[in-house]
């Protein structure tokens, strides 16, 4: 089939996205919209992106550019093939990925990503200047279920017509300060930070040429808030920087008209989607591509060419890596690492890596203003969720939700300090390590363990108490000691006194000093060194 290729790029492209991005707005300022109307202008609009367009044969067969950051907009079905077409030149590449899964599964995880093992979260968008219930708070507002709570503050507090597009221009994130939120991830001990690119709201924190007005550049802080932050983590801090992007929109209409169509169309997909991709990638060199919000079947996302064209050509194909939310049936199935579901903790070792990804807030992703103190995780509840999680070869990612002027409350950088104060000490149990043959203990519950290759060899043996012990004796069923067994905790000088129980485990004699000398008042690491193997 011939494929679609533009007379004159610069203006056709830029008419498609200044019309495709005007209905977006048109429907954004409407307070309920009209999907009768909704549809007939899009279609009237992109009737008008076919002028100056001709059906050519061999355009298919020319590669299209990659998005530079001038954001030059791709030819996407040509891209698609010339991906096929170069599939074919085993030559090319010692590492040439195709478009199948059984392929893109097959690259192996970058290491770096593993030995993480922390990082940190952030959920920020206009759904911070409403701030209530949760950051889909549009769509419980004017989506398919209503929340009372949403419905009930709008009628109440602002007046009849009142869109939520209207919210954008109060998104001024006047407070933020990169460098001061890249000193607090980095204090935290957190190695990796992914930022929300763009929501389900389909606002976009970088001057994106594809979401015209409904961006930050143009609209509310008039900033590209993308662009500072990766510069301020990667000139201050050792950080890997990631970026999620929700590939759906919840009021697109042209992302509705695709689902209308039952996905055999791809006007969103080709307008919207993945030039943004293709966007955020080129021009930020995100170490993490985050994909979310993925309502329709893999081929109508592209997923696979994209990821393709990721792990063959991207200027970060050699360190990127991305989860698992690329479609329907795709989650915990197939992507760089699993994340299956929101906190998902298995508690038991899985056979393939694995991201934990929680809120400090139990109730929201993003800032809101109606959250109770009893709504936060405690540091107990944060350490209890990493150690299970890594002790299982999981990583943990924990979100924060910044407020709209764009500080990041005092509870929310109590807790990852606090945080950070932990890992100083216990890092080692953490970071680099590997799960051991037992996950927990095999007598006391809340006993977690890692494992790691010390400098001279030998594999050594961590575990992370949650409960300090009655009496100062901890029970141990699942280590097997040897007459050359060493203990010893985590920031107290010395060793531990120890004896065998039976066959085996160990009898842990822990050190009766006072809790202002104590390395942690949270929880506790016991370092097992010279065990039977």
């Amino acid at each position: 089939m011939p494929t679609r290729t533009f007379a004159n790029l610069h203006n056709i492209s830029l008419l498609r996205q200044v019309v495709t991005t005007a209905s977006c707005t048109m429907l954004r300022y409407s307070s309920a919209g009209n999907p009768l109307g909704v549809l007939l202008l899009v279609t009237v609009l992109m009737s008008i992106t076919q002028i100056g367009c001709v059906n050519s044969e061999s355009s298919s067969q020319e590669k299209a550019s990659p998005i530079t950051n001038n954001y030059i907009v791709r030819d996407v079905d040509s891209e698609i093939k010339s991906h096929k077409q170069n599939d074919k030149d085993k030559a090319a590449s010692a590492h040439k990925y195709k478009p199948t899964w059984d392929s893109l599964d097959s690259r192996p995880l970058p290491l770096w990503y593993d030995e993480a093992k922390f990082g940190i979260f952030l959920h920020w968008g206009v759904y911070s200047v409403p701030a209530l219930v949760s950051e889909w708070f549009w769509d419980y507002w004017q989506g398919p279920q209503v929340h009372p709570k949403v419905e009930e503050f709008m009628q109440q507090n602002y007046p009849p017509g009142f869109s939520y597009a209207e919210f954008g221009p109060m998104f001024k994130a006047e407070l933020f300060n990169a460098t001061q939120w890249a000193e607090i991830f980095d204090a935290s001990g957190a190695k990796y930070v992914v930022l929300t690119s763009k929501h389900h709201e389909g606002w976009t924190n970088w001057p994106s040429n594809y979401s015209w007005n409904w961006n930050a550049k143009d609209n509310g802080p008039h900033r590209d808030l993308v662009g500072e932050l990766a510069s301020a983590v990667r000139s201050n801090t050792k950080l890997h920087f990631g970026l999620y992007f929700s590939l759906f929109e919840w009021f697109n209409p042209l992302y509705k008209l695709d689902a209308a169509n039952n996905f055999s169309t791809e006007e969103y997909v080709k307008a919207v989607s993945l030039p943004q991709l293709f966007e955020i990638v080129n021009a930020y060199l995100p170490e993490i591509v985050w994909a979310d919000g993925a309502p329709g079947p893999v081929p109508y996302w592209k997923s696979r060419e994209f990821l393709t064209w990721l792990y063959n050509e991207s200027p970060v194909k050699d360190y990127v890596v991305t989860n698992d939310r690329w479609g329907d049936g795709t989650m915990c199935k197939h992507g760089g690492y699993y994340t299956c579901q929101d906190r998902y903790n298995p508690g038991k070792l899985q056979n393939h890596k694995w991201e934990n990804c929680l809120t400090v807030d139990r109730g929201s992703w993003g800032y809101r203003r109606d959250v109770t103190l009893a709504d936060f995780l405690t540091i107990e509840d944060m350490i209890a969720s990493l150690a299970s999680t890594v002790s299982c070869g999981g990583n943990m990612l924990l979100n924060v939700g910044p407020s709209h002027d764009g500080r990041i409350m005092p509870i929310f950088e109590e807790r990852l300090r606090q945080m950070g104060q932990w890992l100083k000490v216990n890092g080692d149990a953490i970071y680099k390590t590997y799960p051991w043959k037992h996950q927990n203990d095999t007598i006391t519950e809340g006993v977690w363990y890692t494992a790691k290759i010390n400098s001279v060899g030998r594999q050594d043996i961590y575990a992370t108490v949650l409960s300090w012990p009655t009496n100062y004796t901890l029970y141990l069923g699942a280590p097997t000691a040897t007459a050359q067994t060493t203990v010893s905790m985590l920031g107290v000088p010395g060793k531990l006194a120890w004896k065998r129980k039976a066959k085996q485990g160990l009898v842990v004699a822990f050190p009766k000093v006072s809790w202002k000398q104590l390395p942690s008042l949270s929880a506790w690491v016991l370092k097992l060194e010279n065990l039977e193997i």
